[in-house]
């Protein structure tokens, strides 16, 4: 191994990623990240309605979650944190009657506020970087205009900025299109729970439907009543609280240590995750086992070993966040990956389709790509990938760096700028990849 690649870089640094090692080790995965998202959101709005203290056990403190504290705390919410939990202390008296809260670049607190605002009192203004910009929310917006909710976009029409005028979401009836994102849903589920009457919910096109799952499960936890048939939801006005909840281990983080050990004939142990969680990416493990991947549970740990991967065809509408891990398998599995149904990948932190494509290709894999898919042949199944050094882009995106360093693994000389971007969502996974593949 090379000293560039056996020491850590510093902020902003290209990363280089040790080739030819097995992934092999155990691996407690972070909290999830989805579910910190909702408990916090849910704790806004019990807080608004004059609730006690909420201990939230094992939350994930990562870029994204830190910025849903810091707007708690900005919205009223006493924040204190400390290792293994953090306790939220709503304040009434100190909420502002007008707020300016920086999102970043989650796109999940963006979301969620948009709705949870409506539902309390004041005037609030949501934004955040210019990819965040670029993000659309239209179709929530619209849903909360036709329960009352006021709220303006003034700059592009259904994109943040948003200022949103509080205490304006009503009861009623409203209509929903989720085909861009299962998060519009989840949102104006939560946020009618503080809704003062009954609001019904008809949904046309969903995508990423288990995380609306997630919600409904969260929401069930602080006392929200919530009625599902078919595309009509139905939520009565609820007193939220929770004394304590623990948040369960991330399953997307997951799917990176489980396709290290798939892709190198390794074998890793993951540790921390519910083997009945909710979490779509929980069916990333099937995926892995129908590819060729060996997957065992024992005392509440996965066990996933690799062998000789097979490509397949795979709608991953339903776990949309894994398709830039499943591409980085991809050129290593005899036969030809097809990934497809995910027009939606192309609005997340970056147009994921288009970035995996430009960066397997920069490595000398072939890729084809569609509107809403990607084709990528095993061409390194039988064959070595070349070897030449390439420092690849992450377009500015967690989920891209981590998958391509997972091809890094296979593929000699592989650079990974920016790799600091994986604290939006796994802040350790530098450490925890270091530790499977011994570096």
């Amino acid at each position: 191994m090379t000293e560039s690649a056996s020491r850590s870089p510093e902020k902003g640094e290209p990363r280089a990623v040790p080739a030819g090692a097995r992934a092999r080790g155990t691996v407690t995965l972070p909290p999830s990240k989805s579910v910190t998202h909702r408990v916090l959101n849910l704790a806004l709005l019990a807080g608004s309605q004059g609730g006690p203290p909420i201990v939230v056990e094992r939350p994930l403190y990562a870029e994204d979650t830190r910025l849903f504290l810091a707007a708690l705390e900005t919205l009223g919410i006493a924040v204190a944190e400390s290792p293994a939990e953090v306790r939220l202390t709503p304040g009434r008296a100190r909420s502002p009657r007008e707020a300016e809260i920086d999102c970043g670049n989650a796109g999940t607190m963006l979301r969620f506020l948009t709705a949870a605002l409506t539902a309390i009192p004041g005037r609030f203004r949501l934004d955040g970087t210019p990819r965040l910009r670029e993000r659309p929310v239209g179709p929530l917006v619209a849903a909360l205009r036709r329960l009352g909710a006021v709220i303006a976009c003034p700059g592009r029409a259904g994109y943040p900025p948003l200022e949103i005028a509080g205490g304006t979401l009503a009861g009623g009836r409203t209509a929903l299109d989720a085909a861009e994102s299962s998060q519009y849903l989840s949102a104006l589920l939560m946020a009618a729970l503080a809704a003062p009457a009954e609001v019904e919910i008809e949904v046309g096109a969903l995508t990423s439907e288990p995380y609306v799952g997630v919600t409904l499960a969260a929401a069930a936890a602080f006392g929200g009543r919530i009625e599902s048939a078919g595309v009509l939801y139905r939520v009565w006005p609820s007193r939220l609280a929770a004394a304590r909840l623990r948040v369960e281990g991330d399953w997307s983080a997951a799917c990176y240590p489980a396709a290290a050990a798939a892709l190198t004939g390794g074998e890793v142990t993951l540790a921390g995750l519910a083997a009945d969680s909710r979490q779509g990416d929980r069916g990333f493990l099937d995926l892995l086992a129908t590819m060729g991947a060996e997957i065992a549970w024992s005392d509440g740990a996965a066990m996933v070993r690799g062998g000789e991967l097979h490509g397949l065809a795979a709608d991953l509408s339903t776990m949309p966040d894994q398709v830039p891990t499943l591409a980085a398998l991809a050129p290593f599995a005899a036969g030809t990956t097809r990934i497809g149904n995910v027009p939606h990948l192309r609005l997340k932190e970056s147009d994921r389709l288009g970035a995996m494509a430009s960066e397997l290709r920069r490595l000398g894999a072939e890729v084809e790509e569609g509107a809403d898919s990607l084709t990528i042949p095993g061409v390194w199944h039988r064959r070595q990938p070349p070897g030449g050094a390439v420092t690849v882009d992450s377009h500015g995106d967690h989920r891209i760096a981590m998958s391509l360093a997972l091809v890094g693994l296979r593929r000699p000389g592989v650079r990974i700028a920016s790799p600091e971007v994986v604290v939006k969502s796994y802040p350790g996974f530098w450490a925890d990849f270091d530790s499977i593949v011994g570096r």
